[in-house]
């Protein structure tokens, strides 16, 4: 981990393992108190990552806005807010986007192709070598994160970016929330897409801790190395 940030994927789910329903639509299934989470963890870190898919649901990031987790980022002589960055090997995202307002740094992450498909309301790009047509090194990607400064990042969705992030052993942590819903459909999406892993190469986790907050369940888990 010495030439990468550490990473932690933030999630919430439903009971039956999804994160969107079957027509990939934004997840607004937790709670109050799970939203706190979200805020609390966002607020520890230096960058926050997510997909194009993610943010096109939800049109929107998690901001730190709790007075008392804004004074521990000043405190820690951390910026008010982590750098946001949207994984996009398109680089097609719409400028017109409720994202682009927030008071936020906003950072692309994509290929050289979609560094010329990008909006210009980005304030930083960075371009990555692909290990093959539309998928990002990430390995590579996230050893210029911490070259720049970034030692903690929040992967916060989709499943897609977790499933690549994972086959290219670049997650330490999962904090997962259960939530007391059920969506079903063979088609909607899970906390790791992709490709899948055969049973004999499944990744294996160590439990850190688990708490039952009224109706939902958060676990924190850690990686095992492969």
């Amino acid at each position: 981990m010495e030439n990468r940030p550490k990473t932690t994927v933030i999630l919430a789910m439903t009971a039956d393992g999804k994160i969107a329903d079957f027509q990939g639509n934004a997840a607004r299934f937790s709670s109050d108190i799970d939203q706190n989470h979200l805020e609390k963890q966002i607020s520890l870190v230096d960058g926050v990552l997510f997909g194009a898919g993610t943010l096109r649901a939800f049109g929107t990031t998690k901001m730190v806005k709790d007075a008392e987790l804004l004074a521990n980022r000043k405190d820690n002589n951390k910026p008010s807010q982590p750098v946001h960055i949207v994984v996009s090997a398109s680089g097609k995202i719409a400028d017109n986007l409720r994202f682009f307002s927030q008071p936020v740094p906003h950072w692309l992450m994509t290929t050289k192709k979609g560094a010329d498909n990008k909006t210009s309301q980005f304030e930083k790009v960075l371009t990555c070598a692909e290990i093959e047509v539309g998928t990002i090194n990430l390995v590579e990607a996230f050893k210029t994160l911490k070259e720049l400064g970034l030692n903690h990042l929040a992967i916060i969705g989709g499943g897609k970016l977790v499933a690549n992030c994972l086959e290219q052993n670049l997650i330490d942590e999962f904090w997962l929330t259960i939530c007391p819903y059920l969506l079903g459909g063979k088609t909607a999406p899970t906390p790791v897409e992709g490709m899948g892993f055969l049973s004999s190469h499944a990744q294996k986790l160590e439990l850190l801790s688990l708490e039952q907050i009224e109706q939902e369940i958060f676990l924190h888990y850690k990686v095992l190395s492969i």
